[in-house]
């Protein structure tokens, strides 16, 4: 029997106003860690519906994405666990809208505006290497038109299109 190895897919939203970095403060198996709003692509739902869905659900805010700035790849291996993941993110840019009247997500402590200095000094606590590449490329100007994602219907539950 064959094993299928199939990498994690998650979205982040680098989201910046006046120098400073809109992240969360969230508890996980490993510690308490700093993170942008991001999360795990849901079943029938296309990225740029997970990373709306996830900014809402981390933050209370509404946010609409207007680029993408890349696609990373990273392997994470737990100090706690042992257990290995790799995951493959897409990092979105876009606007912040208005904050809503909801908690926020299990396990997400905060939110916090920090500077990159902020950001550099705490790479400790980050989540992932990732967060400190997606605000680097996000800074050097990397942007991609959304118009190269492509979501076929059949990925959000529309089995009539096969």
């Amino acid at each position: 029997m064959s094993v299928i190895w199939k990498p994690s897919v998650t979205v982040a939203a680098i989201i910046e106003r006046g120098q400073r970095f809109f992240m969360i403060e969230e508890e996980t198996a490993d510690g308490i860690r700093i993170n942008q709003p991001a999360g795990h692509l849901d079943p029938d739902e296309s990225l740029e519906q997970a990373v709306i869905r996830e900014t809402l659900e981390e933050t209370a805010h509404a946010f609409t994405p207007t680029a993408l700035i890349g696609t990373y790849m990273s392997r994470f291996i737990s100090p706690k666990t042992g257990e290995a993941v790799t995951y493959l993110r897409f990092a979105f840019t876009g606007e912040l809208g208005a904050a809503q009247d909801r908690a926020l997500d299990t396990g997400i402590l905060r939110t916090l505006w920090m500077s990159y200095d902020e950001l550099v000094a705490s790479q400790d606590r980050h989540r992932s290497p990732l967060v400190m590449q997606c605000i680097d490329d996000y800074l050097q100007g990397k942007r991609a038109p959304l118009s190269l994602l492509f979501t076929h219907a059949s990925a959000l539950g529309n089995l009539e299109h096969q």
